[in-house]
């Protein structure tokens, strides 16, 4: 069994990262499923409608990130520096008070689901389909709050493992729904949602139940008290994984304004596309990031410095690698996966297909953001970490986005992806250089 103490090795940092990694695909790869039968099951619409509402859902269910990848640092620094028992009332206290917010932004959901989505532009019947999907996933955005928390926390508790073998259950849970209530059934949007809404509950319960008894990880849940300065320190530190996720939400929502300007329906439609398959891409470099982080974070609180130079050669070596293969994958299967989606539209399926081969060349780029900012968190600088996830998922798309467009119309809006992960890279370098004899990697 691999420690966070250990030496780690290329050898040994892909064996402890790899279930991260698979994990986080698995959970893109059932996400997607929706897609996929509400697309080829129900019609264009409702499928447009799921990627339409789809970004405010995830900005709800995103604050699970924040206190998984906060507190994970915080945690992992705690128990580099031999504190056991104030590490599972760190852990305790950041699952209690996360599962009450997720209590209170689904109240919130529902009251204001309506009034955000016709802000958006959505009218008609799209507008019924986004608001039929958005109640009943609201219903389960506690437990999508958990679930993503425990995505990070897992490996923080030295069970990686575990958590691929609960995603894994909660992911073949909402496949085998999907099939039973939307191709079956043909429930439509109706049985989409509500598949996902039950593999939520189980990827959040199954983690509580385990953590909620005697263990064999590092981790469990005790009775603690209310820590306000911790509390602080990890929405502080985690403020760079919200900041990213609320980021690309809120642009996925700028980009369905754009795309219903310039394309309709077929652009939001041909841009669900990508964001389904471009997040199962992405999955390989946040799966790395998270599985590495606790790593990171230990040996950084344990003064290892030799030991976090290495980390953070190797990471970037292995980042490399990834963003190749991830480039070549996405220009040699553009054409059966735009098929596999919308295949029975041809004029959809030829742009979502052209827009595919543009958008690849964004993942020779994005897993060094995506790595440089969580290394930060796991270092505890979450202003550096929030900074680099602000300026890549906020400020550098949304300029893209609405500039590009105005030169090179439908294709200025692929192109503004590739532009803004380009920037990324640069400022993330700039913060490594400057950052190197502070942290003394």
């Amino acid at each position: 069994m691999i420690q966070l103490s250990d030496h780690f090795d290329y050898k040994h940092l892909l064996r402890y990262t790899f279930p991260s990694m698979i994990m986080l695909v698995f959970t893109s790869i059932y996400g997607v499923v929706d897609g996929f039968f509400v697309s080829n099951f129900a019609g264009k619409t409702p499928f447009a409608a799921v990627n339409f509402i789809m970004p405010l859902l995830m900005i709800l269910g995103c604050v699970g990130f924040m206190f998984g990848t906060g507190g994970g640092a915080l945690i992992a620094i705690t128990m580099g520096a031999g504190r056991t028992e104030k590490a599972n009332e760190l852990f305790s206290l950041i699952i209690y008070v996360s599962a009450g917010c997720g209590v209170l932004l689904a109240v919130l959901g529902f009251l204001f689901l309506r009034p955000i989505a016709s802000l958006m532009g959505a009218e008609g019947q799209l507008l019924e389909d986004c608001l039929t999907y958005g109640y009943i996933i609201l219903a389960a955005i506690p437990f999508y709050v958990l679930q993503y928390e425990f995505q990070c926390l897992f490996a923080t508790a030295g069970k990686p493992k575990l958590g691929l073998y609960v995603t894994m259950a909660a992911g073949i849970a909402n496949i085998l729904l999907d099939a039973l209530f939307v191709a079956g059934f043909h429930w439509g949007i109706e049985g989409a949602a509500a598949a996902t809404a039950v593999s939520q509950f189980v990827g959040g319960v199954l983690p509580i139940l385990y953590f909620g008894r005697k263990n064999d990880s590092a981790l469990r849940l005790v009775r603690c008290g209310f820590d306000g300065g911790a509390l602080l320190k990890v929405c502080v530190n985690g403020s760079s994984e919200l900041m990213s996720n609320i980021s690309m939400s809120l642009v996925s929502m700028i980009y369905n304004v754009q795309l219903m300007k310039y394309a309709g329906e077929d652009g939001v439609a041909a841009y669900g596309v990508l964001m389904y398959v471009g997040m199962i891409f992405q999955a390989v470099f946040i799966g790395y990031s998270v599985g590495s982080a606790p790593v990171v974070g230990y040996h950084y609180g344990a003064r290892n410095l030799e030991e976090l130079r290495g980390l953070l050669k190797k990471s970037i070596v292995l980042v490399s690698v990834f963003a190749a293969l991830m480039f070549i994958l996405g220009q040699l299967f553009s054409v059966p996966l735009s098929r596999l989606f919308v295949g029975y539209d041809e004029g959809l399926c030829e742009m979502t297909t052209h827009a595919f081969v543009i958008f690849s060349f964004s993942f020779l780029f994005s897993g060094f953001a995506i790595f440089g900012s969580s290394f930060f968190t796991a270092l505890g600088d979450g202003l550096v970490s929030a900074l680099i996830s602000f300026l890549r998922t906020l400020v550098f798309q949304c300029l893209s986005v609405l500039i590009f467009p105005v030169f090179w119309q439908l294709d200025g809006i692929w192109f503004s992806i590739v532009a803004a992960e380009i920037m990324a890279v640069g400022v993330t370098v700039l913060f490594l250089l400057g950052k190197r004899k502070k942290y003394q990697y």
